[in-house]
């Protein structure tokens, strides 16, 4: 007997289009009746990015688009579900069948966001595909709160760290850093790179910790002797 398959297999991960997703930033920005530049200041992404994203002319990296879901309070869940999706709460199980994820092409990533519909989950599973294929300048580098995983499925990538440290990888490796450092991947095999990551927010460790390191040093800042000017 034929086993019968399952109709939701091999469906086609649904596209967030930029003119949708540029909507989801300016409805929640509308929602607390801030301006273009008070975004800007909140988020350290500039007015001009801003605007264009909003009116979809823009595809955003991970490091811009995590900065405006933080400074809007969006988590990754609100800005990249399906446009007919469900919330779920954790405290069941949330399943992304395959090819079910939600896409969008950033700037040097195409992702498909897994388990978008989950409410207040800690970190953001996806799958990715890497289109860079060099590196032009600093504004290629990402950074962001949090940590970061990254297995290889097919492929092969190096991913760039700010201080001239390069690591390569190809299939079955992985990596796992903190995303405070500037980073950026490019594929360097004749196909493009597919990885699975996982990204993170911060963890209160490394609240703690910086918390801590800020204190010594307004602590130290204060401790310090002013010099004595002479009279003249």
């Amino acid at each position: 007997m034929k086993t019968p398959s399952n109709p939701k297999r091999g469906k086609r991960a649904r596209t967030l289009d930029r003119v949708t997703f540029g909507n989801r930033l300016r409805v929640a920005r509308k929602q607390y009746g801030w301006t273009l530049a008070e975004v800007a200041e909140q988020s350290g992404v500039s007015i001009t990015t801003i605007s264009r994203a909003e009116r979809g002319q823009l595809a955003l990296s991970y490091e811009k688009f995590s900065a405006l879901g933080r400074a809007l309070r969006m988590d990754m869940g609100a800005m990249f579900s399906g446009v007919d999706s469900k919330s779920t709460r954790l405290d069941r199980p949330v399943i992304t069948r395959a090819g079910e994820g939600v896409t969008y092409r950033g700037h040097a990533v195409t992702y498909e966001f897994l388990g978008t519909n989950a409410v207040g989950k800690q970190m953001s599973p996806l799958l990715g595909t890497v289109h860079a294929r060099n590196i032009n300048g600093p504004e290629d580098y990402a950074r962001h709160e949090g940590e970061e995983f990254v297995y290889i499925l097919s492929g092969a990538v190096e991913v760039h760290f700010e201080g001239s440290r390069t690591v390569r990888l190809a299939r079955g490796d992985s990596l796992y850093f903190n995303s405070r450092i500037g980073h950026a991947y490019i594929s360097v095999s004749r196909t493009l790179a597919r990885v699975i990551a996982a990204c993170t927010s911060e963890s209160n460790f490394m609240k703690l910790a910086r918390g801590r390191n800020a204190l010594k040093a307004s602590t130290h800042a204060a401790a310090r002797p002013k010099p004595v000017r002479g009279r003249r």
